[in-house]
């Protein structure tokens, strides 16, 4: 008995010694930022909510009919105007795709322009009039498909689709779609509306409801899962969404009107967005902008920027760190696993996370 006992000591031991052992190695291989640098880009009379990483270039669209990039090699930047017949544009949502990138106007009437990234020339693509007409956010699945989504007309999500590069856009009848609750709609908030990764597609709501559209075919079919996000009032729900592959996601939003409240305003999936969990309740950041996955974290490591500044999660948003107080970045991106790019009111800025 005493060398059963014995035995069975040294075992538990061992099990617990090696669990710590490969609990450590885990913690060890994940990325901890413990503060960070920003370098302003960018400072002018602006409003920025929609840029993308195109190698050393950042592209971004603005209110005013403004669009450009500012290269980081060079440190210089290039802007162009849409000139329209209308009032001035505001673009709050733009994609890229080979050799153009698409710029989308909110209101009515809406315009999506092609330009082409050597020469900034602007071609309409898609023009659509209608007095409920609000575009909220703009993805590419490759260089020939892509979609943008926005407000209902009809009692249903606008989402258009190209499959040819972008040369035409169809928009999807209603008989395709699940119906919206009456007060549900979208946010303009940062581009994020839309996550896509391989051939699925995550939309996120907000409004009186906040759900999550998705479609496993790129658009063709499409489920809505409900989520806990606070949701009621016109300005409450999701604004933002990411996923770090096609199972883990995250969510973030709030109420736009309460700015500091940090409940319901934050929550995981594990299953590709069929259920959430609100986490961090009462903790780290309040109304959020925008959400983004760290790269090469596992799925550990988020960044939200928002009205409380920016938050830093390394444990898959259980728990946050505040790296700074900034309310007014709007939208981030990340270049590389310690460096991204964050714009808003004013300026684009370049964020090192430091360990």
């Amino acid at each position: 008995m005493e060398i059963k006992s014995l035995l069975k000591y040294f075992l538990l031991v061992f099990f617990c010694s090696f669990g710590m052992f490969i609990q450590s190695q885990n913690v060890k291989n994940q990325i901890y930022f413990k503060s960070l640098k920003i370098d302003t880009l960018l400072h002018d009379n602006i409003s920025i909510r929609a840029i993308l990483v195109d190698k050393n270039k950042i592209w971004y669209a603005a209110n005013n009919s403004r669009f450009g990039f500012f290269d980081l090699e060079t440190k210089l930047r290039t802007e162009n105007k849409i000139v329209s017949e209308s009032s001035e544009l505001e673009f709050r949502s733009m994609a890229q795709n080979g050799q153009n990138i698409f710029l989308l106007s909110i209101v009515n009437p809406a315009f999506l322009y092609k330009v082409s990234k050597t020469t900034l020339k602007p071609t309409l693509v898609y023009q659509e009039n209608h007095e409920k007409v609000f575009y909220d956010s703009f993805q590419f699945w490759n260089d020939k498909e892509g979609i943008a989504i926005g407000d209902p007309t009809d009692g249903f999500l606008s989402i258009i689709i190209t499959r040819d590069g972008g040369l035409s856009w169809n928009k999807i009848q209603a008989d395709k779609l699940p119906p919206l609750v009456d007060g549900e709609a979208a946010f303009a908030a940062s581009n994020t509306n839309i996550v896509v990764k391989g051939n699925h597609t995550w939309v996120v709501s907000g409004g009186i409801k906040s759900r999550v559209f998705y479609s496993a075919d790129k658009g063709k079919t499409w489920s809505v899962f409900a989520t806990p996000i606070v949701q009621g009032k016109q300005m409450t729900g999701i604004f933002s969404a990411d996923f770090y592959d096609a199972k883990k996601g995250f969510i973030s939003g709030g109420d736009y009107e309460i700015p500091t409240q940090n409940f319901g305003n934050k929550a995981m999936t594990t299953d590709g967005g069929k259920t959430w969990n609100l986490v961090a309740e009462h903790a780290g950041f309040g109304f959020s902008s925008c959400i983004q996955y760290v790269p090469k974290s596992k799925g550990k490591g988020l960044v939200s920027v928002g009205a409380t500044g920016i938050y830093y999660s390394n444990d898959a948003g259980v728990s946050w760190k505040q790296l700074a107080k900034d309310p007014s970045l709007y939208t981030i991106r990340f270049i590389d696993a310690n460096t991204a790019v964050a714009a808003g009111r004013n300026k684009l800025v370049r964020i090192e996370f430091l360990k």
